[in-house]
């Protein structure tokens, strides 16, 4: 596998953080990473499942995402990428050498985003602008100034939304739009906020309900004032007008194609999302053949499992469709209320917590909670999301949410998955802050083999959850083959539905969600198994490499340790790793 990055990341020593005395080409680069980061955090920040923003100055606007602002960024990152070229790689440091091969990518998408125009789809099937606006209530603001920036955001709201659908406008004008079959109640999530009756229930209310005590209590009634009118009279109508431009605009007019590459340039735009997502040159017919490959892997070993449990089927044509049917319909298999579907991954995550010290010697301070899904979005959302803070845990529609994989979902989405390597990640002082971005295939890779993890920490007490970890394997290899499928290959959303429906033991929601999602969010889905494909090659060349001196947790501190890094700088950095373990002196 290749990599633009991969000439500056070779013979790199693992653990290379801690920067030697600088040298002038150090020096440099440094300053250009430093200037751009210091810019980076002056725009008003973004808002997600996963926000951290709490080291920053409250803001009292949104971002500014009109076609003048976006293009006055590009320019200022064409201008960074063009230092970079005056860049030696060759003469930086070994811990500056690494930094390079994270950050120049990084600027590379960030400005490929603006110059494909991304910005002119700001919304898929899963995840949206007006959605993300939501997780901004959930940070509760510190004291009275914080409360009247998140008030001035709140009043932005209008801007902020006129901003957006004059750029998906502009989308549509040239056929740049998310497909009108996945939008089928889009809606609902903007409804539920135009036409709020009760200001108080709206979750933008949420930071109001219980203020810290250090603000008076007569000047929190005046904030809480503010906040209902900034609801009342900015948020709401804003809501209503994005409601009629979505459903009287946006969906007749959105395109009747599926294939990302059916798009305005969309070949070159479908290949800059696989680089993106992957941090790998790879074609999508390479792709599209790795899927297949793996598919048919994850299926030996299931009908291995079915063989194990004795079922037999009406025929051996037959049998593993009617398993699958098995495990979608018996009521064994399924929460019955909310409610215990979080207890159970409460529970799992617990288990956890008993175990993983066997398997990773450095673990993090930090500490996540469990929540469910918001309402808005759980009709929408996958069975859970992940992060440093949060693991949150899909409630909605209990009979697509199957106990068999909930072990695989808790092991990925929270310990020792993203919550664990997302805490890492945030405590590593001795990199420089852009390395704490999220690189999606390192993440993305990472929870996955996390799910296998659980079969090494005897996670999975039952042929059915061993079971739902390999269907959740198979999701991730059946993604490969419809995402490239979709988006190359000229598939139908009914293929797309068919080939997961047959492969995974996902519920029938959940498969027509996922679909949707990858249809609308090209490239992305490609990162999971991409990912955990490097990682377990890279522990496999550890164990064949090191034999005695193989030590487990050692491994996993020094894939962890790299914090958020592109694929072939994994690599490297492993071998390192592997080539130091080797050359030490047995004790």
């Amino acid at each position: 596998m290749k990599s633009f990055v991969l000439a500056c990341c070779l013979l790199l020593p693992a653990f290379a953080h801690a920067q030697a005395p600088a040298n002038t080409t150090d020096q440099a680069f440094e300053a250009i990473y430093k200037a751009e980061w210091d810019w980076r955090t002056q725009q008003a920040p973004s808002w997600d499942e996963d926000s951290d923003n709490s080291g920053r100055k409250p803001s009292t606007t949104l971002a500014d995402v009109g076609p003048a602002a976006q293009a006055k960024r590009l320019a200022y990152l064409d201008g960074v990428l063009k230092q970079l070229e005056g860049i030696d790689a060759g003469k930086l440091s070994a811990a500056n050498r690494i930094n390079f091969a994270v950050y120049r990518p990084q600027i590379a998408h960030m400005a490929a985003e603006i110059r494909h125009r991304d910005y002119e789809m700001p919304f898929n099937a899963d995840s949206s602008f007006w959605s993300d606006l939501g997780f901004m209530a959930r940070a509760t603001p510190r004291d009275a100034e914080g409360y009247r920036a998140y008030a001035a955001r709140l009043r932005d709201v209008p801007r902020y939304f006129e901003q957006q659908m004059i750029n998906m406008r502009a989308g549509l004008a040239r056929g740049f739009s998310v497909p009108r079959a996945v939008l089928d109640g889009r809606d609902g999530s903007i409804a539920m906020i135009a036409e709020l009756k009760d200001i108080e229930s709206s979750n933008f209310f949420d930071p109001y309900r219980k203020m810290p005590a250090n603000i008076p209590a007569a000047e929190q009634e005046a904030l809480r004032a503010e906040g209902r009118a900034a609801i009342r009279d900015a948020v709401v109508p804003a809501f209503a007008k994005l409601l009629v431009f979505f459903r009287s605009e946006y969906v007749p007019k959105a395109r009747n194609t599926l294939a990302a590459e059916a798009m305005p340039d969309g070949e070159a735009w479908y290949r800059e999302q696989i680089r993106k997502y992957t941090t790998l040159d790879l074609t999508a017919d390479e792709i599209h053949a790795i899927g297949l490959q793996e598919v048919a892997a994850i299926r030996a070993e299931m009908e291995t499992i079915i063989d194990g449990l004795g079922f037999k089927g009406t025929s051996p044509e037959t049998r593993f469709a009617e398993f699958l049917a098995f495990l979608r319909t018996d009521p064994q298999f399924y929460a019955k209320t909310p409610q215990e579907l979080l207890d159970r991954a409460a529970w799992i995550s617990k288990r956890v917590d008993g175990e993983i010290g066997k398997l990773i010697g450095t673990l993090p301070r930090g500490r996540f909670t469990i929540v469910p899904v918001p309402p808005d979005i759980a009709p929408f959302w996958t069975a859970g999301r992940g992060g440093a803070d949060t693991y949150w845990v899909n409630t909605y529609n209990l009979p697509s949410r199957p106990l068999y994989n909930l072990p695989a979902l808790t092991l990925h989405e929270s310990a020792p998955g993203h919550a664990l390597q997302g805490s890492l990640v945030r405590e590593q002082g001795d990199v420089p802050d852009f390395r704490k971005d999220y690189i999606s295939a390192y993440g993305e890779g990472w929870g996955l083999y996390s799910e296998w993890l659980g079969k090494e920490m005897g996670i999975y007490e039952t042929p059915y959850e061993d079971f739902g970890r390999l269907t959740y394997a198979m999701w991730r290899a059946c993604r490969l083959v419809i995402d490239t499928g979709v988006h190359h290959k000229g598939w139908t959303r009914e293929q797309a539905l068919a080939y997961l429906r047959d492969n995974t033991a996902l519920s029938e929601h959940e498969v027509t969600t996922e679909v949707d999602r990858y249809i609308s969010w090209p490239g992305q889905a490609l990162s999971y198994k991409l990912g955990e494909i490097t990682i377990m090659r890279l522990r496999r060349e550890a164990e064949a490499a090191l034999g005695p001196k193989f030590d487990v947790r050692a491994f996993h501190d020094a894939v962890l340790a790299q914090g958020s890094v592109p694929l072939p700088v994994l690599e490297s950095q492993i071998r390192a790793y592997i080539a130091e373990a080797k050359a030490a002196k047995s004790p």
